[in-house]
């Protein structure tokens, strides 16, 4: 596993995002809130994280829902994944909703996301008269059906 350094401001009063365990991919990042925040269901709100963050060109960081959160309070993030891109610079925010059918509450420090670090390819666009064949084709959207 290939390790990339990350500069980092961290305005909140929360630790800096860490790995949970030793091959997990995502590290938790927490809300940097000064009073709980209620958000109804499907209500959704930008939560600040208080980081800021400088990622090496070349690479970008995915945010993406925590599965326990989700699971257990109907809790995930839009946009998801949300990528961040190398060159921005402003606090990392979360996008957050409320699926559940009841009011869910963050408080000040909770583990609201997780931030995966991925190298990122560019593309050159060639256009192209017709495409390769395959065997699915145009398929799509369950063309492959159940098993």
């Amino acid at each position: 596993m290939a390790v990339v350094e990350l500069k980092i401001i961290n305005q909140s009063n929360n630790p800096l995002p860490e790995y949970a365990t030793a091959e997990a991919a995502g590290m938790d990042l927490r809300a940097f809130l000064e009073a709980p925040v209620t958000l109804a269901p499907m209500e959704r709100q930008l939560i600040p994280t208080g980081l800021f963050m400088e990622l090496p060109q070349g690479f970008e960081a995915q945010i993406r829902p925590r599965s326990g959160l989700a699971i257990k309070q109907g809790i995930t993030c839009l946009n998801t994944p949300g990528t961040i891109d190398s060159d921005y610079r402003g606090e990392i925010k979360i996008i957050l909703i409320n699926l559940s059918t009841e009011p869910q509450i963050i408080q000040p420090g909770d583990r609201i996301a997780q931030m995966v670090i991925q190298k990122v390819e560019k593309a050159t666009l060639t256009v192209v008269p017709v495409l390769s064949g395959t065997e699915r084709s145009e398929g799509g959207f369950g063309s492959t059906g159940k098993k």
